[in-house]
């Protein structure tokens, strides 16, 4: 990755996006749709594995992909069985695991990844398979957790599933699910009984990010409860809490989508920068990228967040 100033951000870059790529998966009954968005130009590339919400797909996420791209990361976005585009039958013997083949479905991504970049021509010999970080939204930050090492229960036995993997090197999780039992709606209780997440063991450095209006349909609780994944977790953390965000924080499920209820610009910028700053300064030590952001973000004559960090 060619790197500016340290600290500064890097010129936005043309990007190109391929899609469907599909990686065969006879477990799960259906293949792996992936898109990868990568700059045009460009070696050694930094990898995003990025999990989507609850019912999203390939196609979502554009402005933070698009971002990320032209910034200079590889982003590699599969759609998960619960994706609407799939629109799995409701009695489908799937149904009751697709928490699992969520997170499967990352494992046999980053285990694929040299053959996944050799059937795109653009892309091949250009990703540093040492600088992968996962990333996620909503139930997708709690699919990406895992591979940071968060775990959470079996709902059949109670047993613990841990999928922690040393080739993830840092995280960035968004609005991402807290504890679970009596913090859950019933709703949550009912359709995600795994959610019940122990952070104690997610050691690499994670950026949390939270809307501070967020109530979603989750949790009984209030927006403090999308905090915990940086509350409950060892150091190093960080949390971005995203003044006037809820769920969609600002706009990242897509361009122009429904799901956003907080649409704003500035909200939406600041989320970019702030993860993308976090994501330079993580997968290269040294890099100020981070140190900057934190230091002009209170500077700025409109806030748009808070930044804590251990």
């Amino acid at each position: 990755m060619t790197h500016p100033t340290p600290g500064a951000q890097l010129p936005a870059r043309a990007v190109l996006s391929v899609a469907p790529i599909l990686l065969p998966a006879p477990r799960r009954g259906t293949d792996i749709a992936l898109r990868i968005s990568a700059p045009a130009t460009g070696s050694d590339l930094p990898v995003i594995l990025f999990s989507h919400g609850h019912g999203q797909s390939l196609h979502a996420y554009g402005p933070l992909v698009n971002h990320w791209a032209a910034q200079g990361f590889a982003v590699i976005q599969p759609t998960h069985l619960d994706s609407r585009l799939l629109a799995l039958a409701s009695d489908d013997p799937r149904r009751p695991e697709i928490w699992r083949y969520r997170e499967q479905d990352l494992v046999q991504i980053l285990d694929a990844l040299v053959a996944i970049e050799d059937t795109v021509p653009a892309l091949r010999g250009r990703l540093d398979h040492g600088r992968i970080a996962v990333a996620g939204h909503s139930w997708g930050a709690q699919t990406a957790s895992m591979l940071l090492g968060a775990t959470h229960p079996d709902p059949a036995d109670g047993t613990p599933v841990s999928l922690v993997d040393p080739r993830v090197k840092a995280g960035v999780l968004m609005a991402v699910p807290g504890s679970g039992g009596a913090n859950l709606s019933p709703f949550a209780a009912e359709t995600f009984p795994f959610m019940n997440p122990d952070f104690g063991a997610m050691t690499p450095p994670v950026l949390i990010v939270a809307g501070d209006a967020d109530n979603g349909a989750m949790t009984v609780r209030g927006p403090d409860w999308w905090r915990e994944a940086y509350d409950l977790a060892p150091a190093p953390k960080a949390l971005f809490t995203v003044f006037g965000g809820e769920h969609s924080l600002g706009g990242i499920p897509n361009y122009e989508a429904r799901e956003t209820t907080d649409e704003s610009p500035a909200r939406l910028a600041a989320v970019q920068a702030v993860t993308t700053a976090w994501l330079q300064s993580a997968l290269y030590p040294g890099n100020a990228a981070w140190a900057q952001v934190r230091a002009a973000l209170p500077a700025t004559a409109d806030p748009q967040g808070d930044i804590e960090e251990k």
